[in-house]
């Protein structure tokens, strides 16, 4: 019995430590995004300034662009701006944390496997937002304002466009992790550039519908989201195939090897 609670606390022991890892990496992002929360809380509003840059371009004959109607409105929104833009840039900081938690784990080929992804999906994530930005928005906004008459004007609050930037932003920056996250699928087996290819039909009524969901009614800009989201499953099927003639390669040196010993 001595001998079984002897084993069990020894199968205990790198669970406390793993948890006590984990701890101390996410203590270590907190404070990483806590000290850059600071200095974001001064730029805030010239983030927002170019956020709403957009807009303002479209209702540039209007003397009101933005209002806010409750009187903390405006400060929260500062915040809110502040919380994001600091996450961005503590990002590489708590990126780095996560690596030293997951990195023990993995083999020194798997390190060297799952680096590309880390350093891919923040890239992936700013080309969507770039196209949020500079390709939806215009489209967008303007679709948007041509309701306008003689009887009602748009005037935005600060705190709903900013809710609905932030919204689009991420929507396109997440949907924009496809390759990634097809590519991880395919290093674990669970996904092939066969199946994908195979499949590509169903992709294309999914890219569409997702498209038709994430931007506003008009052709032009779910057309500018559907075509990039078509071009990374095609890459996404060529990364899927790499990996497997990598794994096939790695498979037959293994072979070899075995045969010669």
């Amino acid at each position: 019995m001595a001998q079984a609670d002897d084993e069990l606390e020894e199968g205990k022991m790198p669970l406390l430590d793993h948890l006590v890892e984990l701890r101390q990496r996410l203590i270590y992002s907190a404070i990483a995004w806590i000290i850059a929360f600071i200095p974001c809380v001064y730029f805030s509003r010239y983030v927002f300034e170019f956020l709403a840059d957009p807009m303002i371009k479209i209702l540039k004959d209007n003397n009101q662009p933005f209002i806010y109607t409750d009187p903390t409105e405006a400060f929260f929104t500062d915040l809110r701006v502040a919380f994001w833009l600091s996450f961005c840039v503590a990002f590489p900081a708590i990126a780095f944390q996560v690596w030293r938690f997951v990195a023990p784990g993995l083999y020194r080929n798997e390190r060297g496997a799952f680096l590309p992804y880390l350093f891919a999906s923040p890239v992936l994530f700013i080309l969507g937002a770039a196209l949020a930005y500079w390709g939806i928005f215009p489209l967008a906004f303007t679709f948007f304002a041509s309701f306008q008459n003689e009887t009602t004007k748009l005037v935005p609050k600060v705190s709903e466009y900013l809710t609905l930037v932030l919204r689009l932003v991420f929507a396109f920056g997440v949907t924009f992790q496809m390759p990634v996250l097809l590519t991880l699928m395919a290093r674990v087996g669970l996904a092939s550039s066969a199946g994908l290819a195979a499949k590509r039909r169903y992709a294309i009524v999914a890219i569409t519908a997702v498209a038709g969901v994430l931007t506003p009614p008009d052709v032009f800009s779910m057309t500018a989201l559907m075509l990039p989201l078509f071009l990374l499953y095609e890459v996404s099927i060529f990364s899927c195939r790499m990996i497997e003639k990598q794994r096939a390669a790695r498979q037959a040196a293994e072979e070899d090897e075995d045969e010669t010993t």
